[in-house]
């Protein structure tokens, strides 16, 4: 008793236990809080900095201050003027972007989908050719880059060349990094090349959802398999098609690594697109305010086209 009563005297306020419910609750908000932090530190508080930094002439050194400009960036990107003309650079970069969407998301979602239907319609080996499709999609950016220029050096002896002049397509060797034209060539055929593996994956799971008692109707009445694709495949897949595409835009606008490997915007910055000029602009030149401007842009592109691409999906989507 006397033990008893010493142990009650030196802990007057004896810990309470926590309940099942309290222990769930207390671990639920510990998962979200560290979620949230980290969501705050890496995510919310860069987007409020940006868009702050967009109307600055920032500075990151601590001896010159940064002054508040308004829509001073936003005008060197759309209006000429100034001794670099910074505008003709950013509507090069702006062509240059838009140029990459509509030359490599076409190809990548017309190659991918019917790759996907082919493999779908074989017997044997399914897994394998949808694995030796999805490599480039894997592979190192830094890889595939070094690759394609070996593939396109301007040498007769490099594999394209030597295969088009084989072909008598042309007279003698190109050199593919030499102008802005072939250049971007080489830039879109990788992109094209590393994307089609996912567009093929995807379209692949999708398929597998497709009704077949609509296709077996559809051959006994006497349908073909050119009348299958596009009478019941493609309607079916609608939904799916558009959110393909736009993942592929939204893709082709953050081309970046494909530029700065191959080319590097060369020659003479004439193959910059936006995230590589801005990239430049802000790490290069450091003139973040202008970068930051560029970026605030660029996503009000990517939203307003996410927007429209979700009105769109909305009136197409097909239940089955």
């Amino acid at each position: 008793m006397e033990k008893a009563a010493l142990i009650k005297a030196k802990n007057p306020y004896p810990k309470k236990k926590l309940s099942k419910k309290q222990r769930e609750a207390l671990e639920a908000w510990g998962f979200i809080g560290v979620g949230f932090l980290l969501f705050v530190v890496f995510m919310l508080y860069p987007l409020i900095k940006n868009f702050i930094i967009a109307f600055m002439n920032y500075s990151i050194n601590p001896n010159k201050p940064s002054t508040f400009v308004g829509l001073a960036n936003f005008k060197r990107a759309f209006v000429s003027g100034g001794i670099l003309e910074e505008s003709q650079k950013f509507y090069l970069a702006l062509k240059n972007t838009f140029l990459a969407v509509l030359v490599t998301v076409p190809f990548q979602w017309f190659i991918g989908i019917i790759i996907a239907i082919a493999i779908d319609s074989l017997r044997r080996f399914k897994l394998f050719y949808r694995f030796m499709l999805y490599i480039p999609v894997i592979s190192d950016w830094l890889v595939v880059a070094i690759l394609f220029k070996y593939l396109f050096q301007p040498t007769s002896g490099s594999l394209v060349n030597a295969f088009l002049l084989k072909l008598n397509l042309i007279s003698k060797p190109i050199g593919w990094f030499e102008n802005a034209g072939t250049a971007n060539i080489v830039i879109w055929s990788l992109c094209i090349w590393k994307g089609i593996g996912w567009v093929m994956m995807m379209y692949t799971a999708a398929l597998q959802d497709l009704p077949k008692s609509l296709y077996e109707a559809a051959m006994v009445d006497g349908a073909n398999k050119k009348q299958l694709f596009y009478k019941i495949t493609l309607p079916l897949l609608s939904s799916r098609t558009y959110f393909i595409i736009i993942s592929l835009i939204i893709g082709a606008f953050n081309i970046l690594l494909q530029v700065m490997l191959i080319t590097n915007g060369g020659p003479l910055g004439q193959t910059d697109v936006l995230l590589n000029y801005m990239y430049n602009k802000a790490f290069t030149s450091f003139d973040f305010g202008y970068a930051a401007a560029i970026s605030l842009i660029m996503g009000s592109i990517l939203i307003t086209i996410s927007v429209l691409q979700n009105k769109i999906t909305k009136k197409t989507e097909i239940e089955f």
